[in-house]
């Protein structure tokens, strides 16, 4: 094709989708905006969905692509291509494969996200646009929550308590400072899509893309939006999905999960073991052998747990990795012989105290028995000990991977 040819192809191409219209997929304009919907059987609310997101493109008055990521076995794909919409079909499953596969294919420098069920209004799209192209945002969000929820479009437990919750647990763990973090109406840049590691498959992917942002410092911005009842049936099982956004959040913040409760049961064990030891009243009671166990065992346990947290941090990569004053100086200054040397001087010291209270047992002709506190203490160092240095080891297996 000679150049004047393919010159005068794309003048007719633009000016046949001039600002405003839905282009094709074999349009060789570059559209403003490109708005992603996954379906699968969504026949009965795809074809308003599309007009809808029509309707938001002729009011921006900018050019504009809808890209239907489709799993159905219904006529979902045949409405959207008779809609003028791009239909493409991703070669694995999940919600959040379908989107990031209609991702690699969107054209637009402003990219749109929404469920094709009704519940949805894509007609609002331009006010969650102004927010990334004029107040800065790189993550713009309708917040439901912070909107108007119509009669039967949620269910109250979602409403109440499933959706607060969740959210309310993101934004302890991420700083993400969202009123409604599982919303899926939203738009965001170029720049922030490749900036982001997303890579989940299935429903967390929503829990996913913010998480990211939160820890990159991306800027996300909300504004209220109407929730309407969905046109079709519901594909969200609320326990199993709202468990695997959770157990997502949960292992990819391991200073949570792991570091913070490990130092909180350590530090009380250790507490509980010292007062106990050194047989200290408080309140008028006077904690005994039995404290001293249950401290020794708290010890045991809270280091145990806390050594998770480096390790997790060591051996993955975390969306929000473990920022505690700890961990951080374990990460900079560990090495495996400052590890071995440490865990062997605790395993020394508790040895040295079970020796000599072993030597005095002795010396009694095995007549009179330690002191069980002593026993307690010195084999709790002792394991420690040992503890640490195995956990050396480890640590260092981990790194050098």
């Amino acid at each position: 094709m000679s150049t004047s040819y393919q010159d005068s192809a794309q003048t007719a191409d633009t000016e046949l989708h001039s600002p405003g219209s839905l282009l094709g997929a074999d349009s060789t304009v570059t559209p403003t905006v490109s708005v992603v919907m996954p379906t699968m059987n969504e026949e009965e609310g795809i074809r308003e969905c599309i007009q809808r997101a029509k309707n938001a493109i002729e009011a921006i008055d900018v050019t504009g692509e809808v890209i239907i990521s489709d799993a159905s076995e219904d006529q979902t794909p045949d409405i959207a291509r008779e809609m003028g919409a791009t239909v493409v079909e991703p070669d694995k499953p999940g919600y959040g494969y379908a989107y990031r596969y209609a991702f690699e294919q969107a054209r637009g420098d402003y990219l749109v996200m929404g469920d094709a069920d009704t519940t949805y209004d894509f007609e609002e799209l331009p006010k969650l646009l102004a927010l990334v192209r004029e107040e800065g945002a790189d993550i713009a969000m309708g917040s439901r929550l912070e909107g108007t929820i119509k009669p039967e479009a949620m269910p109250k437990l979602h409403q109440y308590v499933g959706n607060p919750l969740l959210t309310k647990f993101l934004n302890v763990f991420y700083d993400a400072d969202v009123s409604d973090a599982h919303s899926g109406f939203r738009v965001f840049t170029r720049e922030a899509l490749t900036t982001l590691d997303l890579d989940t498959d299935g429903m967390e992917f929503a829990s996913e893309m913010i998480m990211d942002a939160a820890s990159k410092n991306l800027v996300i911005k909300e504004v209220p939006i109407t929730y309407h009842p969905r046109e079709g049936e519901a594909k969200l099982e609320s326990f199993h999905d709202g468990w695997r956004h959770v157990k997502f959040m949960l292992v990819n913040a391991p200073g949570y999960l792991f570091s913070v409760p490990g130092m909180v049961i350590g530090i009380l064990g250790a507490l509980i073991m010292g007062l106990a030891y050194a047989g200290v009243s408080l309140f008028g009671q006077t904690f005994g052998i039995h404290s001293l166990i249950a401290g020794s065992l708290l010890t045991l346990l809270g280091y145990q747990v806390g050594s998770f947290g480096l390790l997790s941090a060591t051996a993955g990569d975390p969306i929000r990795r473990p920022d505690d004053t700890l961990t951080e100086w374990a990460e900079r200054y560990f090495t495996l012989e400052r590890g071995v040397t440490f865990g062997a001087g605790l395993f020394l010291v508790g040895s040295t105290m079970a020796g000599i209270l072993i030597w005095q047992w002795f010396q009694s002709r095995f007549t009179d028995l330690p002191l069980v506190s002593a026993d307690i203490v010195a084999f709790t160092m002792i394991v420690l000990g040992i503890q640490t240095i195995f956990g050396s080891f480890f640590m260092y297996i981990l790194s050098d991977t």
